[in-house]
């Protein structure tokens, strides 16, 4: 989950249409690239049992499910009704089935020891009790279990010129719930030292960064407001605002000007533990 597939009652909430924007935009091109990298760092094997925590709307999940064929599972659990509902309507892939679940990540409804693996992208820090999640995640994973998770490791150009102009267009409130996905991270200190905490062992942290290449900025960021918390906010500006709003973070991106859009770099921490 999830800007990351994210959702806690606290964090990353939409609604609506916006599930589907988010799947379109977020998805596509923050959360996605990123996955298959993350599943394989997860090194899955044939017919283990998966969890995809905060799942969002599924792309680590369906891509586990490959991964784990036939004869082994996958679940996808979301606080958010909306991610589960577009999760729900994507195309299944071979492999693995998947059973997708709305709860939360604190109390989750699952027995004891009962997967092999538990992968989070983007969830932990939208999580309003982080070690309980991760006295959760310990709980539910079977004897050598183990647990991927990755966090932003930094705001990042795209999402720092747009909270900025949000801030400049609409107001700090509306701001400061769009960053939330990007301020307040655990750095790799601090991720080691929950993860311990926890009662996990064997805990490995590594960055990992990557260019990610997006469309016509003047477009692109008004869609991709468009899937998340700050979608009615930005949807109450009128065409001339939201224009000179998309007008501000073009300008800000200008240094990375790749063609008709950009190319941004952007970084994540990856998190692996022991049961």
């Amino acid at each position: 989950m999830k800007e990351g597939t994210v959702v806690e009652q606290s964090g990353f909430q939409v609604s609506g249409g916006a599930a589907e924007r988010y799947e379109r935009y977020a998805v596509q091109y923050f959360i996605g690239p990123w996955a298959p990298g993350l599943v394989a760092s997860a090194a899955l094997g044939r017919a283990e049992r998966v969890l995809d925590l905060a799942c969002g709307t599924g792309v680590m999940a369906r891509i586990a499910a490959s991964k784990v064929g036939e004869a082994g599972h996958v679940t996808g659990l979301d606080i958010n009704a909306g991610m589960l509902a577009v999760a729900r309507s994507l195309p299944a892939p071979s492999g693995a089935s998947i059973t997708w679940v709305e709860g939360s990540a604190t109390a989750m409804d699952l027995p004891d020891a009962s997967f092999d693996v538990v992968v989070c992208q983007q969830g932990l820090q939208f999580f309003p009790d982080k070690s309980a999640a991760l006295r959760e995640i310990r709980r539910v994973l079977g004897p050598g279990g183990r647990a991927l998770l990755s966090v932003w490791k930094s705001m990042g150009p795209y999402h720092l010129a747009v909270g900025n102009a949000l801030e400049r267009c609409v107001g700090l409130e509306t701001a400061t719930k769009f960053r939330a996905s990007r301020v307040g991270l655990p750095d790799e200190d601090a991720l080691r030292r929950m993860l311990t905490e926890a009662g996990f062992r064997d805990v490995r942290i590594r960055p990992s960064a990557m260019v990610v290449q997006l469309p016509s900025i003047e477009e692109f960021v008004l869609g991709h407001l468009s899937g998340t918390p700050v979608a009615g906010a930005v949807g109450a500006l009128d065409d001339e605002e939201r224009a000179a709003l998309a007008g501000l973070v073009k300008m800000a991106l200008q240094p990375y000007a790749n063609g008709d859009g950009v190319a941004v770099p952007d970084e994540i921490n990856i998190a692996i533990a022991h049961q």
